[in-house]
C-alpha cells in the first residue's frame, strides 16, 4: 500500500530502528514507546487488521508469535514479563491500517480496560 506507514518502513523508505528482519517479518522500536521496551512487530505482507485474517495468515501468526518469544529473550523482557498488544479498528485504537504486534515490557504495566 502507497500510503501506508508500516510499508514504506518495510521497503525502507522510512528509517527505523530495525532489531529484526526476514523474508516475512520486520520489528523495530516504536518511535513513541508508552514502556522502557516497546517493539513493533509487523509482518511484510500488508493485512489491514486482524479482521482481514485468511486461512493462508495462519503459518505466518504463528511465525510472527515466534518471533516475539526470540525477542523476548533478546530483550530481557521474558522472565519478569511483558504485554502483547494487537489493536483492531479505530475504537480499539489502531492508528495504523497494517496489523502489527506490540511488545511492551521493562517495567511493572498498569492493567487498563
Amino acid at each position: 500500500m502507497e500510503d501506508c506507514i508500516f510499508c514504506k518502513i518495510i521497503n525502507k523508505q522510512i528509517p527505523s530502528e530495525i532489531i529484526y528482519e526476514d523474508d516475512e517479518i520486520i520489528a523495530f522500536k516504536d518511535i513513541q514507546p508508552v514502556a522502557p521496551v516497546h517493539v513493533l512487530v509487523v509482518p511484510k505482507k500488508h493485512i489491514s487488521s486482524v479482521m482481514d485474517l485468511k486461512e493462508e495468515d495462519k503459518a505466518l501468526i504463528g511465525k510472527i508469535y515466534s518471533v516475539i518469544q526470540k525477542l523476548a529473550v533478546e530483550l530481557g523482557v521474558e522472565k519478569e514479563g511483558f504485554r502483547v498488544v494487537t489493536n483492531c479498528g479505530e475504537n480499539a485504537g489502531q492508528t495504523v491500517k497494517h496489523i502489527h504486534f506490540h511488545i511492551l515490557g521493562g517495567k511493572k504495566l498498569a492493567l487498563t480496560m
